[in-house]
């Protein structure tokens, strides 16, 4: 049986959420207690995206196959009772067993937080700033962004991209005290493009790009012409939306499949 499992980390002490040889990962801790709560030789689970080593997740939606049906307040109660303190899960919701967290998302947005006060509390979760970048600049070129399609200047170099293009519906600053807080939301996003973005906005802000050079240097879909990438540890993903009623018509799914295996499992007369 089929479930997606909403799940929320600190990504401070993981390289990133997919498995990977020699190095901690958010999806390595999960499989492991999903082994050892329902007593499973072996675990697949699928991300809705991947985050990088020290990138955080507000909303990163798994999939996962279980060897029979559970109340979904019993999977997140007993799987929480075991994750650690920096990995949670909320919600649980049963789909049919072709549903895929990642294939059948239509958008999914990050957040990037900055603090402009030195603040020890947000060490983990925020980029300090000790001088404030122009801001209504910052929000003229993120409007480029929403013009455009091709973001290989916001490529890595040796990622296994086929192709370029992303469809991004906001880009947006917003203020809010001491803090700044970037909100961008796409159909899909290149391996650590969100970062490459926010660092080339900064310079902008900063006064070293102008909006027009920030329009150039995309168009001309140059890796070198990017700026820095931002710290990680200010990058939230933040929501990975699906199609309208999505979950209501997996749950009639997911109900037909157990009826199903409750009809091959009773007695024959």
């Amino acid at each position: 049986m089929r479930y997606f499992l909403e799940v929320a980390y600190d990504g401070t002490r993981f390289h990133g959420w997919q498995l990977q040889p020699n190095a901690l990962t958010v999806q390595e801790v999960l499989d492991d207690c999903l082994r050892r709560v329902f007593r499973l030789t072996q675990v697949e689970t699928v991300g809705s995206g991947r985050t990088d080593t020290g990138v955080h997740a507000s909303q990163q939606w798994v999939h996962v196959d279980l060897p029979q049906a559970y109340y979904p307040e019993e999977i997140q109660h007993r799987l929480n009772r075991i994750l650690p303190p920096d990995i949670s899960v909320g919600q649980v919701l049963p789909v049919g067993p072709e549903a895929h967290t990642r294939f059948d998302a239509t958008s999914r947005a990050y957040e990037y937080c900055i603090t402009l006060e030195k603040n020890p509390f947000l060490v983990r979760h925020a980029y300090y700033l000790s001088r404030k970048p122009d801001v209504a600049l910052m929000n003229e070129a993120a409007q480029v962004l929403l013009q455009l399609e091709d973001f290989t200047t916001f490529s890595k170099v040796k990622g296994d991209t086929k192709h370029y293009r992303c469809a991004i519906t906001q880009a947006f600053w917003q203020e809010n005290g001491p803090q700044l807080v970037f909100t961008i939301k796409a159909n899909r996003f290149l391996r650590g493009m969100v970062r490459l973005v926010v660092g080339t906005l900064l310079d902008v802000g900063k006064g070293k790009l102008t909006v027009a050079q920030f329009r150039h240097l995309i168009e001309r879909q140059d890796r070198s012409l990017a700026s820095g990438a931002a710290p990680a540890q200010g990058l939230f993903l933040h929501r990975v939306e699906y199609p309208e009623n999505y979950f209501a018509q997996q749950r009639v799914l997911f109900e037909e499949v157990l009826a199903a295996q409750v009809r091959t499992e009773e007695p024959s007369s």
